[in-house]
């Protein structure tokens, strides 16, 4: 559940921004995340559904001065879940189902906002030689 991740060239990426609502903590959400990427792990996971991997993050504050074009150096506390799939139509297809629905109402009840955008993958690499 903790693993290193493989992604393979040409996979789908769905980047899912969390804002949770105020006085929500991540520990209050925290098993409703848990379950929720485990039902998608087990229900949607390689040919059962065209889930591939996935990883949640939490904003650390962190906004670089050298990476950011823009005079704002703040963002909200959020969360990002990151995952990828087969096909943007696998996702869309998994999400319309009961099972995940039922399961994402959980996170969506205390949250103020949730955003999932998808993305063509271009380019990967890595610095070990294999």
């Amino acid at each position: 559940m903790f693993g290193p991740i493989t992604v393979p060239f040409g996979a789908k990426m769905l980047f899912n921004t969390v804002t949770l609502k105020p006085g929500v903590s991540f520990d209050e959400v925290e098993l409703a995340v848990g379950e929720m990427c485990m039902v998608v792990k087990e229900t949607y996971g390689g040919e059962k559904g065209g889930f591939l991997a996935g990883q949640v993050f939490k904003f650390s504050g962190f906004v670089s001065d050298e990476g950011s074009l823009t005079d704002t150096k703040t963002a909200d506390e959020h969360y990002a879940i990151v995952t990828y799939w087969q096909s943007f139509e696998a996702h869309e297809q998994s999400h319309a189902d009961e099972i995940f629905k039922k399961t994402f109402s959980a996170l969506a009840s205390m949250c103020s906002e949730t955003k999932e955008l998808g993305y063509d993958m271009l380019w990967q690499g890595s610095t070990k030689n294999e």
